[in-house]
């Protein structure tokens, strides 16, 4: 029952670390440093999708 809920709490934390990332991206001023943020956030993403599939990262609804 506990391990049901742990890569659902796992993914949403990857997401919302994703996230913080892309925000933290547009408002950073040097460029550098928005692209550095931007790759990281990417790569969050990307680590999501690997350890529960394609679409865990997201939310759409179709």
């Amino acid at each position: 029952m506990g391990n049901e809920s742990r890569p659902s709490a796992r993914t949403r934390q990857m997401r919302d670390k994703a996230q913080e990332l892309e925000q933290a991206a547009q408002r950073a001023t040097d460029p550098a440093e928005r692209q550095r943020l931007t790759e990281k956030a990417l790569h969050v993403r990307e680590k999501s999708e690997q350890e529960n599939g394609p679409g865990a990262g997201t939310m759409d609804p179709m």
